[in-house]
Formats: structure tokens, C-alpha cells, sequence
């Protein structure tokens, strides 16, 4: 599709690069391949499980996708392996096996900080030639993460703008962020794991899949320093925290390139928040507690995963 929405301003290599360096956060935390996850504390725990009120339970994650499409070119795969015939008979048994190629549109999943590297270099200055071969990551792994409790935030735009969604390529800046928070009666905070919603699995189910590699509403690189100065853990979003078309020139993902290799902020991707939007407005606040356990896949640049809210 061809987006006529406003993804600018235009961004230059040199403002970029200006603007990474700014935001790096690199030799800040022990251990180092936890990034930005180190921030948060049992005491940051313990002030995101007192925000359970109603006990309502939200998950996030998209259905396990094998249908091809312009935003699933790589389809996971589901079959059957025991129809209870393959085992001794009492009792019978069904199996089932899974298997996917998750770094895409498809999947709901986090981007640990093997991920992503920017001139040759991961998060904390590690070359990424060094760190990351035939065998994965020996940095930065998804293994290292563990799970994350913390605070979750809902900048939920299409809410704040009475819109049904952002359209494709529709950028959010800084000052978009900080309207949200004056809208939604919240604020980013050290530790929060901060989720954007624009809409676009609404959009995806009235009007049908688009290719988001070409267009998709998300973040302008402008935003970035407002999170970094707030300190988050974990950014994520219905799409994958770029805006696309990209504004920055020779770079297809700078926000990726500023959170996760700068910043040390693993990413969520894909996410189904419908359903978070509206628990949030039935409930009148956009805070909860938030629960993410990637698998523990030693040597992974991430993991399919289904986040949790429970407010």
C-alpha cells in the first residue's frame, strides 16, 4: 500500500547519529546483556502488583498464525504428531508440534538485545560479528532475560484523538506522547514497560492485511529521547515501534536501532492490545500490572510470547 500519511520529519544519518549517542546507555548495568530490565527492582514489583483492583486478566498475544499473507510471509506451523495412535493404547495421547520464524508481522514476540545492531555493534558496544554466529547469540540472548513484572503504560492514541486508528505511516512524536499521558491520566515512569496502541489490528480486521514492512503507524525516532529520559524497561506496540515508511535516510528500523542497541530496552512486537484498550476505558486508568516470560531459549534473539496485563 501507499501511505499518505505524515511519517516526517525527515531525519539525516548525521541528526541520527547525534541523537543514538544521546541516548546511549551503554557500561550502565551488571549484567550487561539484561540492558534495561536491570531497572527494575522487587520494590518496582511490589508497587506494580499493589496497582490489582478488579483482578481483570488481559493477554495480549495474536493467535498462533499459519495463514500466509502480505503481514505473514513466513507462516508458523501447527500439525498434529499422536492421534493417540502411535503410543500404547490406554490412555491415548494427541501431540501436536509448533515451530516459527517469529521476527516478523505475524507473531506476537520479544526482541532481546541480540537482535538489533547498528555499525557492526550490539547494546553495550559488543561486535556483533564476535558475539553472534551459526550457533545465536552469545550476547544479548533471550535467555538472559528471564521474565519481567513491572508496570505496564497504554498510550493508547486512537482513544485520545477519538479515532477508530492511526492511519499507516502515521508518526507519534514526543508531543503526541506527553498529550496521551495529559489524556489518559498517566504518566511514563522509571521501570514501566510502555506499550503504544494505534489501532492496527482494528484497521486489520475491517479493511484486511497490509503489508507493514511498507506502512505502518509507530513511533518517529523524536520520541525516543522523551523514553530514555523517563527510563523504561521495555517499550512494545500493535506494531513494531517504527513508523514506517522510515524518515531517517539508509535506516529501515532507527527506533529498534535507538532502543534496543543504544538504550538496552527490549522491544514487544505484534501485540493484540483491542482488547487492553478497552479493559482500560471500562476500568478509567491505563496503568496495570504487567507480565512478560519469554521462553528460555539459550543462544535466542528473542521469543514468541504472550504478554499479560492484569488490572
Amino acid at each position: 500500500m501507499t501511505s499518505t500519511a505524515d511519517n516526517g520529519p525527515h531525519v539525516s544519518r548525521e541528526e541520527f547519529d547525534a541523537l543514538f549517542e544521546a541516548v546511549r546507555a551503554w557500561g550502565h548495568w551488571t549484567p550487561a546483556d539484561r540492558g534495561a530490565w536491570n531497572r527494575v527492582t522487587p520494590a518496582h514489583v511490589r508497587r506494580a502488583t499493589a496497582l490489582v483492583r478488579s483482578g481483570t486478566t488481559v493477554p495480549m498475544a495474536l493467535p498462533w498464525n499459519t495463514v500466509p499473507a502480505p503481514d505473514n510471509s513466513k507462516p508458523a506451523l501447527f500439525y498434529m504428531s499422536d492421534l493417540g495412535d502411535v503410543e500404547a493404547p490406554e490412555p491415548s495421547c494427541h501431540k501436536d508440534f509448533i515451530a516459527v520464524d517469529y521476527h516478523g508481522k505475524g507473531v506476537s514476540h520479544l526482541d532481546a538485545l541480540s537482535h538489533i545492531a547498528y555499525r557492526g555493534q550490539l547494546y553495550d558496544g559488543r561486535t556483533a560479528r564476535e558475539v553472534v554466529d551459526a550457533a545465536g547469540a552469545h550476547f544479548g540472548a533471550v535467555s538472559s532475560l528471564g521474565p519481567l513484572v513491572t508496570r505496564g503504560v497504554l498510550l493508547d492514541l486512537p482513544a485520545v484523538l477519538g479515532t477508530d486508528w492511526l492511519e499507516p505511516g502515521t508518526a507519534v512524536h514526543a508531543d503526541d506522547v506527553l498529550a496521551a499521558e495529559n489524556a489518559l491520566g498517566v504518566q511514563i515512569g522509571e521501570g514501566d514497560a510502555v506499550l503504544l496502541r494505534s489501532g492496527h489490528f482494528r484497521r486489520r480486521a475491517r479493511l484486511g492485511p497490509w503489508n507493514p514492512d511498507h506502512a505502518s503507524a509507530g513511533l518517529h525516532v523524536d520520541a525516543v529521547p522523551l523514553l530514555a529520559e523517563r527510563g523504561i524497561s521495555l517499550l512494545g506496540g500493535d506494531g513494531d515501534s517504527d513508523v514506517r515508511p522510515s524518515p531517517v535516510e539508509g535506516l529501515h528500523s532507527p527506533v529498534h536501532a535507538l532502543a534496543i542497541t543504544a538504550m538496552g530496552v527490549p522491544l514487544l512486537d505484534n501485540l493484540d492490545l483491542e482488547p487492553l484498550s478497552t479493559a482500560c476505558a471500562t476500568e478509567g486508568r491505563y496503568e496495570f500490572l504487567f507480565v512478560v516470560a519469554p521462553l528460555n531459549v539459550p543462544h535466542g534473539t528473542g521469543s514468541p510470547v504472550n504478554p499479560v496485563a492484569v488490572l
